[in-house]
């Protein structure tokens, strides 16, 4: 049986960095998105509760499938087994800089044409 595979998305979000493990991901029908689907959190234990990935849990309830700006994203690995996923607040000055939209297409260039 061939193995699954299971990714670590890390991307940008309203001055947070999210980090979410994921059964697929793939380029979407939306343009200039990526399409992350299928998420895996860490097994439920009664003992220990992590808060950010309960925050993170809680935020994606009830999510099928969501969207990431491509230029949103920090990074994708295609790794062994899933983590704790989590939240991370940006730090410092860094927090109040918004990444500004990169064009898809050159200045000057028509999409249309070759």
């Amino acid at each position: 049986m061939p193995k699954k595979s299971i990714y670590r998305v890390v991307f940008f979000n309203q001055g947070k960095v999210y980090e979410v493990y994921a059964g697929h991901v793939g380029q979407g029908d939306l343009y200039g998105f990526i399409d992350v689907s299928g998420l895996i959190f860490g097994a439920r234990s009664a003992v220990v509760v992590d808060p950010s990935e309960e925050r993170l849990r809680n935020e994606f309830s009830g999510v099928d499938r969501f969207h990431v700006p491509l230029h949103a994203v920090v990074r994708i690995d295609e790794v062994e087994k899933e983590g704790a996923g989590k939240i991370t607040e940006i730090s410092g000055q860094a927090g109040n800089v918004m990444p500004f939209p990169a064009a898809a297409y050159p200045p000057g260039r028509d999409p249309g044409r070759s």
